[in-house]
């Protein structure tokens, strides 16, 4: 008999030296793989046989776990993409780390701890979703109840130094009052609210504007790319397996090199910042030595499926496929593939199975993931014909974009005194990073004027992408 072994990581962060012994245990236990989930935490599974000296490792090292069950949900963040993705705001790495060691217990609900500037980690996944706002150190607090699924805003802002203490309260709020806030289908939040606001002992400030959420993107984050005169690293596995040696290679690394620590992300992935230019290339070697792609298509990046789920991650695999074979952009969309109910998982576009081989597909009313309002597309569709259907419903999202677009074009053609002079530039089809004669490229020594087409050697300054990854693509000057 197996089991699977569970290990939060508060913040989706975790120390290379700490990480380093977590794998030794795991080793030591029979693992050979590891996974990561939804919320930023770890898995591994081991035999029955290994179970007893693994409780005892865990117990002696203090590391926290679970065995075959998710009672404590890891609490999630956005500090893997700070100064990566999003370095505007007001929310660090040193406020980031101050909240989540104030917390000096482990929640029973789901935390998320969100800077509204980014659209890499999910705004509403948590069952208290605190989201920065635009007043220094204050926040949205939004709560989903169990089962209701609706989002509700408390009508204050709170302070980050009352974060913690507030999310205690509230969850004994909830677990302490089952009949009136724990898995009812109706919900008095007022009276709930009200009862909070009682109880907790935290600085609050009036909301004066709404939360307004960004448009979705989600960046591209695999392989090497550039920022602040460093690299970082995004390695992805299509598998969701990540070789526990790998991983062991990655921590005795980041020791030699003097990076601190490793980041999870909600997409099943890793990331490691900091990596000096003169040592890229050990990382390079190191992906060589275990053979690990880092060019994988973007449409294949974005998508959430159920933690150990094998089924959802066979139906992943063939929609992609599929998606592939017709060449269909999905740009600012994202799936979600739910086989099971109460997943909470967030998407564009979401496939939940209703039956065998029958599945309902939903899209949110703007498309923008953070978004709750679902729209019905199709019912009761047939496995065979679900990538079909998802293509037909892509399709629509960017021909309603292309009328967005025409419209905003025809107002500003008939307001502006000038036309928008159109040149020639291309662009990264992975990192998005764009080649403008106008500009050259330092980086590749191309002076400004070469044209891109003359290049007879061209790789992608931030990724490494090759010359044959560039599109063209029309953009005003």
């Amino acid at each position: 008999m197996e089991h699977l072994i569970k290990i939060n990581l508060p913040g989706g962060l975790v120390s290379a030296g700490d990480f380093y012994e977590m794998l030794l245990i795991a080793e030591k236990a029979g693992a050979s793989n590891i996974r990561f989930g939804n919320r930023q935490q770890l898995y591994f599974t081991i035999h029955e046989d290994h179970l007893e000296d693994l409780e005892t490792e865990m117990l002696k090292t203090e590391i926290r776990f679970e065995i075959d069950c998710d009672a404590r949900p890891n609490i999630i963040s956005s500090y893997v993409g700070d100064t990566i993705f999003n370095q505007e705001g007001w929310l660090r790495e040193g406020l980031y780390k101050d909240i989540l060691d104030s917390f000096d217990y482990q929640p029973r609900l789901k935390v998320n701890l969100v800077d509204n500037q980014q659209t890499f980690v999910p705004f509403f996944s948590g069952n208290f979703n605190f989201i920065t706002s635009d007043i220094s150190n204050y926040w949205f607090f939004y709560i989903r109840f169990l089962k209701s699924g609706k989002h509700f805003c408390f009508p204050s802002l709170v302070y980050s130094d009352d974060i913690s203490s507030l999310a205690k309260t509230a969850e004994d709020l909830i677990l302490t009052n089952k009949k009136l806030f724990f898995d009812q289908e109706q919900t008095d939040e007022q009276l709930f609210f009200k009862l909070l606001a009682k109880k907790a002992n935290a600085t609050l400030q009036p909301i004066t504007s709404a939360l307004k959420l960004p448009a979705f993107q989600l960046p591209y984050y695999e392989g090497f790319n550039k920022y602040n005169n460093r690299y970082w690293l995004g390695v992805y596995r299509r598998n969701e397996l990540y070789p526990l040696e790998f991983l062991k290679d990655v921590c005795l690394l980041c020791l030699k090199t003097r990076i601190g620590q490793l980041y999870t992300t909600p997409w099943k992935s890793i990331i490691i910042k900091g990596i000096d230019p003169a040592e890229r290339n050990e990382w390079g070697l190191l992906l060589s030595k275990y053979q690990l792609n880092v060019r994988h298509a973007a449409n294949e990046l974005n998508w959430q499926v159920e933690d150990i789920c094998d089924e959802g991650l066979a139906l992943k695999k063939q929609l992609v496929r599929e998606f592939e074979e017709a060449d269909l952009r999905t740009y600012q969309l994202c799936f979600a593939i739910k086989t099971q109910p109460k997943t909470g998982l967030p998407g564009s576009i979401i496939i939940k199975k209703t039956g065998d081989n029958l599945f309902d597909i939903f899209h949110t009313r703007d498309f923008n993931p953070n978004s709750k309002d679902y729209i019905t597309y199709s019912e009761k569709v047939k496995a065979d014909i679900v990538a079909p259907t998802l293509i037909s419903l892509c399709n629509i999202f960017y021909k309603t974009q292309s009328r967005q677009v025409a419209a905003t074009q025809d107002f500003h053609n008939e307001e502006a005194d000038v036309t928008n002079a159109l040149e020639g530039i291309y662009q990264c089809n992975n990192c998005h990073t764009r080649y403008d004669k106008a500009y050259g490229d330092d980086v590749n020594c191309v002076d400004k004027g070469i044209e891109f087409e003359t290049l007879a050697e061209y790789c992608c300054p931030v990724c490494d992408s090759p010359k044959s990854e560039f599109s063209l693509m029309e953009v005003c000057v």
